[in-house]
């Protein structure tokens, strides 16, 4: 991507992003996005990335809370389990 700050890693694939890079890169997009001075051509793909990481992120909560919730039961199926709240 042409302008875009060189601390943010565009070619790096989502897929391999920690969630908390991925937060931390999905902020720096919508901080960009928010300040209005990217031209129209960057904020189309910043804000792909940006849809790309927000995806990302999600299936990585999703996923975490799956593994909650299978601790939370245990290895003998439900005892009492709480819905965890990740929000």
């Amino acid at each position: 991507m042409a302008g875009t700050d060189p601390d943010t890693k565009p070619d790096t694939a989502v897929a391999d992003l920690s969630f908390e890079a991925a937060l931390q890169e999905l902020e720096e997009i919508v901080g960009r996005l928010e300040q209005g001075e990217v031209d129209l051509e960057d904020s189309i793909a910043l804000y792909e990335r940006g849809q790309a990481l927000k995806a990302h992120c999600e299936r990585k909560l999703k996923a975490a809370e799956s593994r909650l919730e299978k601790i939370v039961h245990g290895a003998k199926g439900p005892q009492g389990s709480e819905p965890v709240d990740l929000g």
